[in-house]
């Protein structure tokens, strides 16, 4: 053994052996040990494994010794539990700014932080149905290309694209680049988007960064202004729909109790209840008055209803009226 080149290894193919095969369920006796390394071309002793896997607990590996017949040693504790895995590799399937491809590889190398038997568990995890991925590989190196350009304070250029009628990508601002400032960066329901300061428009515009290509940091210094240095990203996420800004109202709904769920869902702790009668609570919550709220509103039959303030009823009944229109 002392001309085998792969004898100073063993140690460490001791510890791959025992991070692959075994868990708090699962261990591995001494001899199965043994057999494994000499799958590796390694031969190895009982009283040389006492030692390898006593400098691996010295290193901080978790490994227990499980009283069985014969005894079996286990790595239990790991950097991830099998519940943290599995929430991680569903958060993963469930990204829409991940390609399909990405999404496959993220989730491949989270199952390498798994034994052997937990991978097993992973492979059957939450299906996520008709999941909408990106076409877009390159969302990753854009935000930091993104922050880099807000770290040297310049403004970035990119190509903009949005879907017409005919179901296909077209260049935005008459098939010209972009040239904005950089403000920062926020992810809602699914997506990154950059707020930046465009010159053109004097005003604060928001790109969703999947949308972006020919991404490049300008040498132009970025825009200096009171907007930028006092801006405050919009509130609380249940206050905005679908990334529609909008002037902040202070509403309060008339929630039916089985609907009362699907409030706590959307504003959670921010909703403050009053009991209106035996079937129906008053929620008064903060929103940012936009279509896309109306429309959620209209979406829930009649379930949910605005009660206040009378102009954002009114502005509601005119909603539906032209919806209405031929």
């Amino acid at each position: 053994m002392a001309n085998n080149p792969k004898a100073k290894l063993k140690t460490l193919y001791l510890m791959r052996i025992l991070q692959d095969e075994t868990d708090a369920e699962h261990g591995l006796s001494l001899r199965q040990i043994i057999e494994r390394l000499a799958d590796y071309g390694i031969q190895a002793e009982r009283k040389s494994l006492y030692r390898d896997i006593e400098v691996l607990r010295e290193f901080g590996f978790d490994i227990q010794t499980f009283q069985r017949n014969p005894v079996q040693y286990a790595i239990v504790k790991r950097d991830f539990t099998l519940s943290e895995l599995m929430l991680l590799v569903n958060a993963v399937e469930s990204c829409k700014f991940l390609t399909a491809r990405q999404s496959r590889t993220l989730t491949t190398n989270l199952k390498l932080l798994a034994s052997d038997h937990e991978r097993v568990l992973l492979d059957r995890r939450i299906h996520v149905p008709g999941r909408i991925t990106s076409k877009v590989e390159s969302v990753f190196g854009s935000i930091d290309m993104l922050h880099e350009a807000m770290r040297c304070k310049r403004k970035v250029k990119f190509m903009y694209y949005k879907y017409g009628l005919d179901g296909k990508r077209h260049a935005t601002h008459g098939g010209k680049p972009h040239l904005v400032t950089p403000v920062g960066i926020t992810f809602s329901d699914g997506y990154y988007y950059l707020t930046a300061w465009n010159d053109d428009h004097e005003c604060m515009t928001e790109y969703r960064i999947d949308r972006m290509e020919r991404l490049d940091v300008s040498s132009i210094r970025a825009t200096r202004n009171e907007q930028i240095t006092h801006h405050e990203f919009e509130g609380e996420d249940h206050e905005v729909f679908g990334r529609f800004g909008g002037e902040p109202v202070t509403a309060t709904l008339l929630v039916d109790s089985d609907k009362a769920e699907i409030i706590m869902d959307r504003f959670g702790d921010a909703a403050e209840w009053f009991r209106h009668d035996d079937e129906t609570a008053q929620v008064v919550v903060k929103i940012r008055k936009s279509e896309p709220f109306f429309g959620w509103v209209s979406g829930l039959g009649g379930t949910v209803r605005i009660h206040a303030p009378k102009s954002l009823k009114e502005e509601y009944r005119e909603y539906l009226k032209r919806l209405l229109e031929d």
